[in-house]
């Protein structure tokens, strides 16, 4: 069983600016610590194997230079790694053609002792100013969020969620869903957003994330 509260408060986030390629884009933030050290931890987000365990199956040219695609997911080109404590990677949902479409996730890591690990990850992406306020930085972070769970079930005994196509319909998965969704609204509103409309993203954002249970519409 997971401990959802804790899970939630386990992650700082946090929202900024950056600049990549296809203009000014908007930042979200998350930073975890792990208890492990950072060699276990990049192994961890890097060897395709174990990314399989805990995030998706991958394939591709896994180098600087080399394209990789997550299946079902997103693809994108490798584009600096710097064993063990960074790389950067370009991030499409689709081949577009539309250089807008294509974000950056950077993941940073940063050793504690011997047996602890602070994992940092930005996604830059640009978001039309009409677009942002539907659901906030909640599109992506929540993603994320559930990401780093399923790095920290892989870190503690390379478990993960009984059954990751049921979990989000599960009451645990709706639980932590929404929670998420909340936690980045907060996040939105210590960033300068009016609390209205982040009060609106969060629900649009928790009515996409979470799937209601079977004989239930609503």
């Amino acid at each position: 069983m997971i401990d959802v509260e804790h899970q939630i408060e386990a992650i700082q986030r946090e929202l900024g600016a950056g600049r990549i390629p296809a203009g000014d884009g908007r930042t979200v933030r998350l930073r975890r610590v792990y208890q492990a050290g950072i060699d276990d931890v990049w192994d961890a987000v890097t060897d395709p194997d174990r990314i399989s365990r805990w995030f998706l199956p991958v394939s591709g040219d896994l180098h600087v230079g080399g394209r990789f695609q997550l299946e079902g997911n997103a693809g994108g080109e490798i584009l600096a790694c710097e064993p063990p404590r960074r790389y950067r990677i370009t991030w499409s949902a689709m081949d577009t053609g539309n250089p807008s479409d294509v974000s950056e996730v950077e993941v940073r890591l940063i050793p504690d002792g011997d047996d602890r690990t602070t994992l940092e990850l930005e996604h830059t992406a640009v978001v039309p100013e009409d677009v942002w306020p539907v659901y906030g930085p909640g599109a992506v972070g929540v993603g994320w969020d559930g990401g780093l769970l399923g790095l920290a079930l892989h870190l503690e005994g390379g478990g993960s969620v009984d059954d990751p196509a049921a979990w989000p319909a599960s009451d645990e998965g709706r639980a932590f869903y929404t929670r998420s969704s909340e936690a980045w609204g907060r996040a939105n509103v210590a960033a300068g957003a009016d609390p209205d409309v982040a009060r609106q993203g969060v629900a649009n954002t928790i009515a996409f994330y979470t799937v209601p249970p079977d004989g239930d519409a609503g």
